[in-house]
């Protein structure tokens, strides 16, 4: 298949583009820095340089490229500006979609998050309701509803990611936190996923029908329970307790994707979390 990959050097998509061409797809991947073209070609893709903002020249590249599938992974964290990030979600997914429309394109594979759903006692699964009072929801929902116009649609709910160029890496953002000391022990729940889990699904999801499907390791667990092994790890010093923490979060099931053949590498963030 022919595979437009939109945030080909991300975290996921350097991890993703090899995958992709390793199983003998025709891969493009978009950047909006012209200096990361390489770490597309040097896999054996092709470099495309265009911001998702700029409806006009999004719809000339998916114009001239023509692929069978979008493969969205764009996100803008890289400075923790979540108000750009939301914008990214909602507006640059509606010209994506716009675009691929336009062009024909059948299929959209999209980037979304798992910790977003609604309180509940027990693991949430993909039919229960998102949370409108959670910060990113209206970036998620503008996302997931732009990508559920497609003719085929597949929504990745992903964990908190750990792994090379994520906030959990050794040099990462969360990883300065623990080392300073501003996080402590609390009951709130976090399902993770590594990078290379996260990219693997988007290949198997090439397969998948229309919807959203969790994509969380085997292990849900609270900060109480996966921080002093992630700051032993970094060698950091033993985090403290806080005092009146309320239980919040919710353990995410991955058993939609299990039943779709999606079966995560890293099943636990305890082999791999500050590695």
């Amino acid at each position: 298949m022919k595979i437009l990959v939109a945030g080909g050097t991300g975290a996921i998509g350097r991890k993703l583009v090899p995958l992709l061409v390793g199983a003998g797809h025709d891969v493009s991947g978009t950047t909006r820095r012209r200096e990361r073209g390489r770490l597309l070609t040097d896999v054996h893709a092709r470099s495309i340089v265009v911001d998702v903002l700029d409806a006009g020249a999004l719809h000339e590249v998916v114009a001239a490229e023509r692929p069978d599938v979008i493969i969205h992974q764009l996100t803008d964290l890289s400075a923790e500006d979540f108000d750009a990030n939301s914008r990214l979600r909602i507006e640059g997914t509606a010209n994506l979609v716009s675009a691929a429309k336009a062009a024909g394109v059948q299929t959209m594979i999209a980037q979304s998050i798992a910790w977003v759903y609604g309180p509940g006692s027990s693991p949430a699964v993909e039919d229960d309701p998102l949370d409108p009072a959670a910060r990113p929801y209206a970036g998620v929902a503008g996302l997931e509803e732009a990508v559920g116009t497609m003719p085929c649609g597949v929504v990745l709910r992903y964990g908190a990611l750990y792994g090379p160029r994520t906030w959990y890496a050794r040099d990462g953002a969360i990883a300065a936190r623990v080392r300073s000391g501003e996080l402590a022990l609390t009951p709130v729940w976090t399902s993770f996923v590594h990078v290379e889990d996260a990219a693997a699904a988007a290949l198997a999801a090439l397969g998948w029908p229309a919807g959203p499907v969790n994509i969380v390791d085997d292990e849900p667990a609270t900060v109480a329970e996966w921080l002093p092994v992630y700051s032993a790890a970094l060698g950091a010093p033993a985090p403290g307790v806080a005092r009146h923490a309320a239980t919040s979060g919710r353990p995410i099931s991955n058993a939609k994707a299990h039943a779709l053949g999606w079966k995560p590498a890293h099943p636990t963030w305890r082999t791999g979390l500050g590695v």
